[in-house]
Protein backbone atom coordinates (compact mmCIF):
# COMPACT_ATOMS: atom_id res chain seq x y z
CA UNK A 1 0.00 0.00 0.00
CA UNK A 2 1.28 3.65 -0.83
CA UNK A 3 1.17 6.15 1.36
CA UNK A 4 1.63 9.84 0.20
CA UNK A 5 4.48 11.99 2.12
CA UNK A 6 4.26 14.46 4.40
CA UNK A 7 6.06 16.79 1.76
CA UNK A 8 3.38 15.65 -1.16
CA UNK A 9 -0.02 16.46 1.60
CA UNK A 10 1.47 20.00 1.93
CA UNK A 11 1.68 20.95 -1.60
CA UNK A 12 -1.93 19.17 -1.83
CA UNK A 13 -3.27 21.25 0.80
CA UNK A 14 -1.37 24.62 -0.59
CA UNK A 15 -2.92 24.24 -3.72
CA UNK A 16 -6.43 23.49 -2.05
CA UNK A 17 -6.73 26.20 -0.26
CA UNK A 18 -5.39 28.98 -3.45
CA UNK A 19 -7.88 27.52 -4.87
CA UNK A 20 -10.55 27.83 -2.53
CA UNK A 21 -9.65 31.32 -1.78
CA UNK A 22 -9.07 32.28 -5.53
CA UNK A 23 -13.15 30.88 -6.03
CA UNK A 24 -14.19 33.17 -3.26
CA UNK A 25 -12.30 35.95 -4.64
CA UNK A 26 -13.59 35.67 -8.30
CA UNK A 27 -17.44 36.11 -7.18
CA UNK A 28 -16.61 39.20 -4.46
CA UNK A 29 -14.96 40.31 -7.47
CA UNK A 30 -17.74 39.89 -9.79
CA UNK A 31 -20.76 41.40 -7.16
CA UNK A 32 -22.37 37.66 -6.63
CA UNK A 33 -22.87 37.34 -3.41
CA UNK A 34 -24.45 34.26 -3.29
CA UNK A 35 -22.02 32.31 -5.30
CA UNK A 36 -19.15 34.43 -2.73
CA UNK A 37 -21.29 32.87 0.13
CA UNK A 38 -20.99 29.47 -1.36
CA UNK A 39 -17.54 29.74 -1.65
CA UNK A 40 -16.62 31.37 1.78
CA UNK A 41 -18.44 28.43 3.78
CA UNK A 42 -16.36 26.29 1.67
CA UNK A 43 -13.36 27.34 2.79
CA UNK A 44 -14.69 27.78 6.02
CA UNK A 45 -15.13 24.22 6.44
CA UNK A 46 -12.10 23.28 5.34
CA UNK A 47 -9.56 26.15 6.87
CA UNK A 48 -11.84 27.46 9.54
CA UNK A 49 -8.49 29.71 10.11
CA UNK A 50 -8.11 31.13 7.30
CA UNK A 51 -7.02 34.74 7.07
CA UNK A 52 -9.00 35.64 4.61
CA UNK A 53 -12.44 34.89 5.90
CA UNK A 54 -12.51 37.79 8.26
CA UNK A 55 -11.97 40.43 5.02
CA UNK A 56 -14.29 37.72 3.11
CA UNK A 57 -17.46 37.80 5.19
CA UNK A 58 -17.55 42.03 5.28
CA UNK A 59 -17.52 42.15 1.61
CA UNK A 60 -20.14 39.29 1.42
CA UNK A 61 -22.39 41.11 3.31
CA UNK A 62 -22.19 44.60 2.14
CA UNK A 63 -22.83 42.67 -1.12
CA UNK A 64 -25.99 40.69 -0.09
CA UNK A 65 -26.88 44.16 1.59
CA UNK A 66 -27.39 45.67 -1.34
CA UNK A 67 -29.46 43.13 -2.75
CA UNK A 68 -32.19 44.17 0.26
CA UNK A 69 -35.24 46.07 0.10
CA UNK A 70 -34.21 48.39 2.26
CA UNK A 71 -31.12 49.27 0.50
CA UNK A 72 -32.52 51.89 -1.71
CA UNK A 73 -35.21 53.73 0.84
CA UNK A 74 -33.78 57.20 0.81
CA UNK A 75 -32.04 58.48 4.35
CA UNK A 76 -34.57 60.46 6.51
CA UNK A 77 -31.90 61.13 9.17
CA UNK A 78 -28.37 62.44 8.38
CA UNK A 79 -27.43 59.91 11.33
CA UNK A 80 -28.46 57.26 9.16
CA UNK A 81 -26.50 58.59 6.42
CA UNK A 82 -23.29 58.98 8.89
CA UNK A 83 -23.26 55.76 10.29
CA UNK A 84 -23.54 54.10 6.85
CA UNK A 85 -20.36 56.30 5.43
CA UNK A 86 -18.62 55.69 8.66
CA UNK A 87 -19.38 52.07 8.14
CA UNK A 88 -17.68 52.33 4.37
CA UNK A 89 -14.92 54.01 4.98
CA UNK A 90 -13.71 52.18 8.30
CA UNK A 91 -15.05 48.92 7.66
CA UNK A 92 -15.97 47.47 3.92
CA UNK A 93 -12.98 49.91 2.04
CA UNK A 94 -9.95 48.42 4.57
CA UNK A 95 -11.69 45.13 3.91
CA UNK A 96 -11.96 46.19 0.35
CA UNK A 97 -7.92 47.45 -0.10
CA UNK A 98 -6.41 44.61 1.52
CA UNK A 99 -8.05 41.42 -0.48
CA UNK A 100 -8.26 43.20 -3.88
CA UNK A 101 -5.81 45.00 -5.90
CA UNK A 102 -5.65 48.80 -4.98
CA UNK A 103 -7.37 50.11 -8.18
CA UNK A 104 -9.44 47.64 -8.67
CA UNK A 105 -10.80 48.08 -4.87
CA UNK A 106 -11.68 51.58 -5.54
CA UNK A 107 -13.60 50.36 -8.73
CA UNK A 108 -15.11 47.31 -6.63
CA UNK A 109 -16.20 50.27 -4.22
CA UNK A 110 -18.09 52.50 -6.44
CA UNK A 111 -21.08 50.79 -6.64
CA UNK A 112 -21.63 51.42 -2.28
CA UNK A 113 -20.58 55.02 -2.55
CA UNK A 114 -23.03 55.69 -5.48
CA UNK A 115 -25.86 53.83 -3.48
CA UNK A 116 -25.18 56.37 -0.30
CA UNK A 117 -25.55 59.18 -2.94
CA UNK A 118 -28.88 58.03 -4.23
CA UNK A 119 -30.24 57.96 -0.81
CA UNK A 120 -28.18 61.17 0.21
CA UNK A 121 -29.78 62.99 -2.09
CA UNK A 122 -32.95 64.52 -0.29
CA UNK A 123 -30.51 65.48 2.89
CA UNK A 124 -29.77 69.29 2.81
CA UNK A 125 -26.38 70.49 4.01
CA UNK A 126 -25.79 70.91 7.45
CA UNK A 127 -22.87 72.73 8.26
CA UNK A 128 -22.07 70.61 11.47
CA UNK A 129 -22.17 67.32 9.19
CA UNK A 130 -20.08 68.68 6.37
CA UNK A 131 -19.09 65.09 4.45
CA UNK A 132 -22.92 63.65 5.01
CA UNK A 133 -24.07 65.51 2.17
CA UNK A 134 -24.04 64.58 -1.41
CA UNK A 135 -21.77 66.76 -2.94
CA UNK A 136 -19.21 65.62 -0.44
CA UNK A 137 -19.34 61.80 -1.76
CA UNK A 138 -19.32 62.88 -5.07
CA UNK A 139 -16.28 64.77 -4.71
CA UNK A 140 -13.88 61.51 -3.48
CA UNK A 141 -15.57 60.11 -6.08
CA UNK A 142 -14.09 62.24 -8.46
CA UNK A 143 -17.63 63.00 -10.35
CA UNK A 144 -16.93 66.35 -10.68
CA UNK A 145 -20.11 67.76 -12.56
CA UNK A 146 -22.35 65.49 -10.32
CA UNK A 147 -21.00 67.70 -7.47
CA UNK A 148 -20.90 70.95 -9.05
CA UNK A 149 -24.93 69.90 -9.25
CA UNK A 150 -25.35 68.94 -6.04
CA UNK A 151 -24.03 71.62 -4.53
CA UNK A 152 -25.79 74.16 -6.65
CA UNK A 153 -28.73 72.76 -4.88
CA UNK A 154 -27.24 74.18 -1.62
CA UNK A 155 -28.61 76.96 -0.60
CA UNK A 156 -26.43 80.13 -0.81
CA UNK A 157 -23.43 77.92 -1.20
CA UNK A 158 -21.40 80.78 -2.42
CA UNK A 159 -21.54 81.72 1.14
CA UNK A 160 -20.71 78.52 3.12
CA UNK A 161 -17.06 77.09 3.22
CA UNK A 162 -17.27 73.77 2.22
CA UNK A 163 -19.82 74.32 -0.34
CA UNK A 164 -17.44 76.81 -1.68
CA UNK A 165 -14.80 74.55 -1.64
CA UNK A 166 -16.49 71.82 -3.27
CA UNK A 167 -17.71 74.03 -6.08
CA UNK A 168 -14.16 75.60 -6.44
CA UNK A 169 -12.80 72.07 -7.10
CA UNK A 170 -15.20 71.14 -9.57
CA UNK A 171 -14.73 73.91 -11.32
CA UNK A 172 -11.03 73.80 -11.61
CA UNK A 173 -11.39 69.58 -12.50
CA UNK A 174 -14.45 70.44 -15.46
CA UNK A 175 -13.37 74.25 -16.82
CA UNK A 176 -10.06 74.67 -15.69
CA UNK A 177 -8.17 77.55 -13.99
CA UNK A 178 -9.56 80.58 -15.47
CA UNK A 179 -13.06 79.65 -15.26
CA UNK A 180 -12.05 78.87 -11.45
CA UNK A 181 -10.38 82.41 -10.77
CA UNK A 182 -13.29 83.89 -9.22
CA UNK A 183 -14.38 81.19 -7.21
CA UNK A 184 -10.61 81.09 -5.32
CA UNK A 185 -10.86 84.44 -4.77
CA UNK A 186 -14.13 84.17 -2.87
CA UNK A 187 -12.62 80.93 -1.32
CA UNK A 188 -9.69 83.16 0.23
CA UNK A 189 -11.25 85.86 1.61
CA UNK A 190 -14.50 83.71 2.82
CA UNK A 191 -12.31 80.90 4.21
CA UNK A 192 -8.40 81.37 3.61
CA UNK A 193 -7.37 78.23 5.78
CA UNK A 194 -8.72 76.21 3.31
CA UNK A 195 -6.98 77.18 0.41
CA UNK A 196 -3.93 75.13 0.39
CA UNK A 197 -5.04 72.40 0.48
CA UNK A 198 -7.41 72.89 -1.82
CA UNK A 199 -4.48 74.03 -4.62
CA UNK A 200 -2.58 71.13 -3.14
CA UNK A 201 -4.98 68.70 -4.58
CA UNK A 202 -5.82 70.43 -7.86
CA UNK A 203 -4.70 69.15 -11.17
CA UNK A 204 -3.29 72.72 -12.03
CA UNK A 205 0.22 73.28 -11.84
CA UNK A 206 0.15 77.13 -12.64
CA UNK A 207 -2.00 77.24 -9.28
CA UNK A 208 0.33 75.36 -7.17
CA UNK A 209 3.68 77.65 -8.52
CA UNK A 210 1.21 81.17 -7.91
CA UNK A 211 0.40 80.24 -4.23
CA UNK A 212 4.38 78.52 -3.89
CA UNK A 213 5.50 81.81 -4.79
CA UNK A 214 3.24 83.87 -2.44
CA UNK A 215 4.29 81.15 0.23
CA UNK A 216 8.30 82.48 -0.13
CA UNK A 217 7.13 86.04 -0.66
CA UNK A 218 4.50 86.70 1.79
CA UNK A 219 7.40 87.61 4.66
CA UNK A 220 9.03 90.00 2.66
CA UNK A 221 5.79 91.43 1.99
CA UNK A 222 4.43 92.03 5.67
CA UNK A 223 8.18 93.43 6.71
CA UNK A 224 7.19 96.80 4.46
CA UNK A 225 6.92 99.65 6.50
CA UNK A 226 3.36 100.84 6.78
CA UNK A 227 2.47 102.42 10.34
CA UNK A 228 -1.46 101.38 9.61
CA UNK A 229 -0.65 98.11 8.71
CA UNK A 230 0.63 97.24 12.46
CA UNK A 231 -2.40 95.32 13.55
CA UNK A 232 -2.64 93.61 10.20
CA UNK A 233 0.48 92.59 10.28
CA UNK A 234 -0.05 90.70 13.58
CA UNK A 235 -2.80 88.97 12.70
CA UNK A 236 -1.19 87.70 9.10
CA UNK A 237 2.35 85.48 9.04
CA UNK A 238 3.52 82.99 7.13
CA UNK A 239 2.23 80.54 9.57
CA UNK A 240 -1.01 82.22 9.88
CA UNK A 241 -3.27 80.73 7.17
CA UNK A 242 -5.58 83.73 7.19
CA UNK A 243 -2.73 85.39 5.20
CA UNK A 244 -3.99 83.29 2.54
CA UNK A 245 -7.08 85.38 2.05
CA UNK A 246 -4.41 88.24 0.34
CA UNK A 247 -3.63 85.68 -2.17
CA UNK A 248 -6.11 86.60 -4.79
CA UNK A 249 -4.67 90.67 -4.92
CA UNK A 250 -0.80 88.80 -4.39
CA UNK A 251 -1.76 87.05 -8.15
CA UNK A 252 -2.39 90.57 -9.69
CA UNK A 253 1.51 92.31 -8.85
CA UNK A 254 2.51 88.30 -10.32
CA UNK A 255 0.36 87.61 -13.03
CA UNK A 256 -1.60 90.84 -14.31
CA UNK A 257 -2.89 88.71 -17.37
CA UNK A 258 -5.59 87.45 -14.34
CA UNK A 259 -7.32 90.30 -13.84
CA UNK A 260 -10.42 89.76 -16.09
CA UNK A 261 -11.09 86.93 -14.47
CA UNK A 262 -10.46 87.51 -10.59
CA UNK A 263 -12.89 90.76 -11.30
CA UNK A 264 -15.84 88.24 -11.99
CA UNK A 265 -15.53 87.40 -8.29
CA UNK A 266 -18.93 88.83 -6.52
CA UNK A 267 -18.19 90.97 -3.60
CA UNK A 268 -18.04 89.50 -0.64
CA UNK A 269 -17.74 91.17 3.24
CA UNK A 270 -15.44 94.01 2.36
CA UNK A 271 -12.54 93.00 3.64
CA UNK A 272 -9.05 94.60 3.41
CA UNK A 273 -8.08 91.22 1.17
CA UNK A 274 -11.00 91.91 -1.36
CA UNK A 275 -10.53 95.84 -1.38
CA UNK A 276 -6.78 95.01 -2.33
CA UNK A 277 -7.73 92.71 -4.68
CA UNK A 278 -10.65 95.27 -6.69
CA UNK A 279 -7.99 98.04 -6.58
CA UNK A 280 -5.51 96.32 -8.09
CA UNK A 281 -8.27 94.88 -10.82
CA UNK A 282 -8.88 99.03 -11.32
CA UNK A 283 -4.87 99.95 -11.53
CA UNK A 284 -4.41 97.63 -13.86
CA UNK A 285 -7.12 98.63 -16.30
CA UNK A 286 -6.28 102.16 -15.62
CA UNK A 287 -2.82 101.85 -16.99
CA UNK A 288 -4.08 100.62 -20.14
CA UNK A 289 -6.30 104.14 -20.90
CA UNK A 290 -3.58 105.96 -19.48
CA UNK A 291 -5.36 108.61 -16.59
CA UNK A 292 -2.31 109.35 -14.22
CA UNK A 293 -4.50 111.30 -12.14
CA UNK A 294 -6.73 108.54 -11.19
CA UNK A 295 -3.95 106.21 -10.79
CA UNK A 296 -1.99 107.93 -8.56
CA UNK A 297 -4.98 108.44 -6.55
CA UNK A 298 -5.64 104.59 -6.29
CA UNK A 299 -2.17 103.23 -5.65
CA UNK A 300 -1.71 105.77 -2.43
CA UNK A 301 -5.06 104.13 -1.64
CA UNK A 302 -3.38 100.57 -2.11
CA UNK A 303 0.08 101.94 -0.07
CA UNK A 304 -2.24 102.78 2.75
CA UNK A 305 -3.98 99.44 2.44
CA UNK A 306 -0.96 96.57 2.08
CA UNK A 307 2.58 98.28 2.03
CA UNK A 308 3.84 94.91 0.76
CA UNK A 309 1.62 94.39 -2.06
CA UNK A 310 1.87 97.95 -3.28
CA UNK A 311 5.65 97.49 -3.46
CA UNK A 312 4.90 94.36 -5.62
CA UNK A 313 3.15 95.97 -7.46
CA UNK A 314 5.00 99.31 -8.26
CA UNK A 315 8.41 97.09 -8.22
CA UNK A 316 7.27 95.97 -12.15
CA UNK A 317 6.20 99.70 -13.03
Amino acid sequence: MLFESPVQLDIFNDNRVEMLRNDVLQWLQAHDAARAAAAIDTLARDYPQDPLLDDARVLQRALQARTQPFASIPFSQHAELHRDRLALLNVLAPAAHRRLERLYAQTWLRPFWHDLVARANTLVFRADAEQDHAAWMLLQLQDWQACANAVAHIESWRRIPAPLSWMTQAKLQTNGLRAAWPLLAELAWLTPQRLPALVAAACAPQLRHLLTQFESAWDDLEHCESPQLAPVNAAHSPQNERAFAWFPAWVLTAAPQHAPDLALAQPGQHTAPEQAMRLLVNLLGLEHQGRHHELVKLRQDLRNLHAGLYAAYMSTR
